[in-house]
């Protein structure tokens, strides 16, 4: 039986809704029979069938952020475009609540690409997806087995499962580190089975410390300030469950992206902390369909909702060719 969400009709984002877009809430489920909440945004006036793109990210954002940013800029672009919240999240069913899979979390977007697929104006030769963050590595996972996405954009990427493996700059790269995050990863199990509840991990330090790395202070920032917070986000609340990322520990998701045929564009502040996910990426990529764009002097989450450096030209131009 798939979930009964129950889904806000108000305008509660953290931009500024577009009038030269229409805009609606729409649901589609996943092989796993999880329901998924989605915003869609068409230009208005369009006819015929449009080239499509699914949006998600950042990782422990929800629709209402980034992702619904970017979708409503690309409708404006001329493009049918879907924000969604991934499984367990935001306003997308399946439970336990708060928990990401780099399985599930991949077929999010397949899903999405099934619900564009046969949408009666949408052609299905012209869908792409863009994932930032965390989700730009999902993407990517995505494009390596999903032949129906003609092209990808990864934005401000993360990987998922190396950062939980091997930790930031891969410093706990080491059995040993990860031996210890298993064992406290799955104590915390045997506590959350007893307790009945899952303990949270907690989302963007809250206050932040003098003394902490400017990434931290980045988040902040945008998740617990007016720029980005939303009530659903969970990095701007309690966060993940704390044993959310136990999956990640030994499933790397970017394992086949060096047998991704179709187009792939790699965009990336080289400011950002997390710019060597994408530049690792891009190395393994083959092709000549395949691109790293880096923007000077950018920081990770400026690439979340900075419109004036978001390479929203590039982007548009990078879809309309790959499409055709």
């Amino acid at each position: 039986m798939e979930d009964v969400l129950k889904l806000t009709e108000k305008w509660d984002k953290t931009f500024p809704k577009s009038e030269k877009v229409d805009h609606r809430k729409v649901t589609f489920h996943n092989r796993y029979g999880i329901t998924l909440a989605a915003d869609l945004y068409a230009p208005k006036g369009a006819e015929g069938r449009l080239p499509a793109i699914a949006v998600c990210g950042p990782f422990g954002a929800v629709k209402e952020q980034a992702s619904g940013l970017y979708a409503q800029e690309m409708a404006e672009r001329g493009f049918l475009t879907i924000a969604f919240d991934p499984s367990f999240t935001g306003e997308s069913g399946g439970t336990p609540r708060y928990v990401a899979s780099p399985d599930i979390n991949t077929e999010d977007f397949q899903a999405a690409v099934d619900f564009l697929s046969v949408q009666d104006n949408v052609d299905p030769e012209r869908i792409g997806i863009i994932g930032i963050c965390g989700w730009g590595g999902m993407a990517l996972n995505a494009a390596a087995i999903d032949t129906r996405i003609k092209a990808t954009v990864s934005s401000t990427m993360y990987d998922m499962t190396r950062i939980n493996a091997k930790g930031y700059f891969d410093a706990a790269d080491s059995e040993e580190a990860r031996h210890e995050t298993r064992q406290a990863l799955n104590a915390q199990r045997t506590e959350d089975y007893k307790n009945g509840t899952y303990a949270r991990a907690g989302g963007v330090v809250d206050p932040v410390p003098e003394d902490a790395p400017f990434f931290v202070k980045d988040y902040y920032d945008y998740y617990k300030t007016d720029r980005g917070y939303h009530a659903r986000s969970l990095n701007s609340n309690d966060g993940w469950n704390v044993t959310s990322s136990l999956s990640f520990l030994n499933m790397p998701i970017l394992q086949y992206i060096q047998e991704i045929r179709s187009a792939v564009l790699l965009v990336h502040g080289d400011k950002a902390h997390s710019c060597y996910f994408s530049r690792d990426a891009y190395e393994k990529l083959t092709g000549d369909n395949k691109e790293l764009m880096l923007i000077p002097g950018a920081v990770h989450t400026d690439l979340y909702d900075r419109k004036d450096i978001i390479p929203f030209d590039k982007i548009t131009e990078f879809f309309r060719k790959y499409f055709g």
